[in-house]
C-alpha cells in the first residue's frame, strides 16, 4: 500500500508578502472593486490578480495563488483593519493612507491617517 502524505497547510503570510498585497490591491482597486457600468470584465480582473500574485511571490515563504491572494485580502479586511492601516502606513504611493478611507469607517481611521482638513 503507497503512503499518500496528508495535504500539508501553506505558511502564514509573512510581514513582507502582506505589505505588497496591501500596496498592489489598493493601486489597483478601482478595477478589482468598481461596480456600476464602467466595472472591469473578469477577464481584465483575473489579469490584475495574476500581477499581484507576481509581485507578491518573490517575497513570499511559498509561492501563493490568486486564491490565496484573494482570502487573505478578505481576511484582512475581515479580522483585523487596523493591520490594514498600520502595514499601509510606509508602503505604496502617496496617498495609500488616504485610499484607505475607501474601505475603513472615519472611526476605524486611526488619527495619523486621517486625511487632513
Amino acid at each position: 500500500m503507497a503512503e499518500d502524505s496528508p495535504k500539508r497547510r501553506k505558511a502564514n503570510f509573512n510581514e513582507a508578502e502582506t505589505e505588497v498585497l496591501i500596496e498592489q490591491v489598493l493601486k489597483h482597486e478601482q478595477l478589482l472593486f468598481a461596480a456600476g457600468p464602467g466595472r472591469a470584465s473578469p477577464g481584465q480582473k483575473r489579469k490584475v490578480w495574476e500581477l499581484i500574485r507576481h509581485k507578491v511571490n518573490p517575497v513570499a515563504a511559498c509561492p501563493r495563488d490568486v486564491e490565496d491572494l484573494k482570502k487573505r485580502w478578505r481576511d484582512l479586511k475581515r479580522r483585523d483593519p487596523s493591520k490594514l492601516c498600520r502595514l499601509s502606513q510606509g508602503c505604496g504611493p502617496p496617498g495609500t493612507a488616504a485610499a484607505l478611507g475607501l474601505l475603513l469607517t472615519p472611526e476605524e481611521i486611526p488619527p495619523a491617517a486621517a486625511p487632513s482638513a
